[in-house]
């Protein structure tokens, strides 16, 4: 499942969270940890790595700000 992510929406900007502040680690329960496949990773914004998706879907109901969806 390709996926589209709206980075108006998304919280992680500028290597950070513009949203809690929760820095990403430990903390963060979102779309990053919710990939089994670490099909997606966060640097100055959260990217997709499509040759390591399986299509599960998880990523898209982890994000609270409606960011991700199927394409």
């Amino acid at each position: 499942m390709p996926i589209a992510i709206d980075y108006g929406r998304c919280c992680w900007k500028d290597g950070a969270c513009a949203s809690c502040r929760c820095g990403g680690g430990a903390a963060c329960k979102g779309c990053v940890e919710a990939c089994p496949t670490g099909a997606l990773t966060r640097g100055r914004k959260v990217e997709f790595d499509s040759s390591k998706c399986i299509g599960c879907g998880q990523c898209a109901d982890a994000c609270a700000h409606g960011a991700i969806t199927p394409e």
